[in-house]
């Protein structure tokens, strides 16, 4: 169940208030304790994420809120956390509590789901306690469907079960990486740097990606180090169909390309399986026109140690600086830390984003669309800069 990468499972999160049961309602889904259940408001203090396979759905992870009723200074530092959570989720479980009586916050989170485009399940909670008027009550405020649950009796568990796989399946999923670019019986070249950015032992998660759906496809994959590219290229007895680079490569690899060979990179792949392939064009030709004293944002989605050579935040800032000269100014966050406001930038550049989940960066790309900043990533960034754009394969 674990093997599965957590950037490849689907997001449910539980928000509520305090003491609602948020805590209480993940063990009953899990039929474990996860998370600590008390009566004291406010135990659970930041978000915790737990592995689960479930039916109808398979690999996901649920995520245990703070409350977003939480008080004080320490309160708001929880709810803060219980929003960044909220950008990272496929799916919302709200759980209710008795009667409704101020019910501000919950339209205010109702609004902000609606705005990130999050499908919501409102769930009643303690239902085996709460008068059964209060269901229709809730409804009649928030204008949706109500279910009523307890972590005591299973009540409710099973239609809410039915309704998270039936969501689930509606949903945006991506899952053919390489989508037109390969089919089955297709010779297709990954070239892979071990570098530090390899670290001995391992491969990149989009590489082994990458990889899996190639064999998932049938076809016929082959690896080198970009070094031992040429000697693979003569050892066949025809060009491949595709090869498959890594960005930092790019013009290095696009020199030993045969003639009608498709050319891409994983981090150009992740942006379509990851993101929006349309929305990451228009922000290269945004780039193309970008001023000496420009101010670029560079994201990533993982927090890790720089390496000597780190793409992020020593290869392209050296492009970046030879393309547009030492005064333009280059701003890098990491892992949640993307700011709110985003003005004052005039391109953003996300990285492939292998360690976020695709609704993820789609709320960043909603974010710098909606404060029009343009946004493109690290592979058609790195092949606009060294000029190779127009031989990269999309499609």
């Amino acid at each position: 169940m674990n093997q599965t990468a957590r950037s490849n499972r689907y997001h449910i999160g539980i928000f509520g208030r305090r003491n609602a049961g948020k805590s209480s309602l993940i063990n009953a889904i899990t039929g474990q304790d996860i998370s600590i259940v008390s009566d004291v408001a406010g135990t659970t203090t930041d978000t915790v994420w737990k592995n689960i396979e479930l039916p109808s759905i398979g690999a996901a992870v649920l995520a245990d809120t703070a409350g977003y009723d939480d008080e004080g200074e320490l309160g708001e530092k929880r709810i803060k956390r219980t929003r960044e959570a909220a950008q990272r989720i496929d799916l919302a479980l709200v759980l209710l509590s008795g009667e409704p009586d101020d019910t501000t916050l919950e339209k205010e989170w109702q609004q902000l789901f609606n705005s990130l485009n999050i499908p919501v399940i409102y769930l009643l909670g303690k239902s085996d306690t709460t008068a059964k008027a209060a269901k229709s009550r809730w409804e009649a405020e928030l204008g949706c469907n109500v279910i009523p649950i307890s972590a005591k009796t299973n009540e409710g568990k099973e239609l809410l079960l039915n309704q998270m796989a039936a969501i689930y399946k509606s949903g945006d999923t991506l899952d053919d990486i390489t989508y037109t670019l390969a089919k089955s019986g297709d010779v297709v070249v990954l070239v892979m740097p071990q570098d530090a950015q390899a670290p001995q032992g391992r491969l990149i998660q989009p590489q082994v990606q990458t990889l899996r759906n190639l064999l998932d496809k049938h076809c016929i994959a082959m690896c080198c180090a970009p070094e031992e590219l040429p000697q693979l290229l003569k050892s066949l007895a025809a060009p491949p169909s595709l090869i498959i680079t890594d960005s930092q490569v790019f013009a290095q690899v696009e020199k030993h390309v045969p003639a009608n060979c498709k050319l891409t990179s994983f981090s150009i792949l992740m942006s379509r399986h990851k993101g929006d392939l349309a929305t990451f064009r228009e922000g290269a030709e945004a780039l193309k026109a970008l001023k000496p004293n420009g101010r670029i944002l560079i994201a990533e989605s993982c927090s890790h140690i720089p390496q000597n050579e780190d793409i992020g935040r020593v290869k392209l800032p050296r492009l970046l600086r030879k393309k547009f000269g030492e005064e333009i100014v280059i701003d890098i966050v990491s892992g949640n830390d993307f700011p709110e406001s985003l003005a004052g930038y005039d391109v953003i550049i996300h990285c492939g984003a292998c360690m976020f989940t695709r609704r993820h960066v789609l709320n960043r790309i909603r974010s710098a669309k909606t404060q029009e900043v343009p946004i493109t990533n690290y592979g058609i960034a790195i092949a606009t800069l060294t000029g190779i754009l127009e031989r990269v394969n999309f499609e």
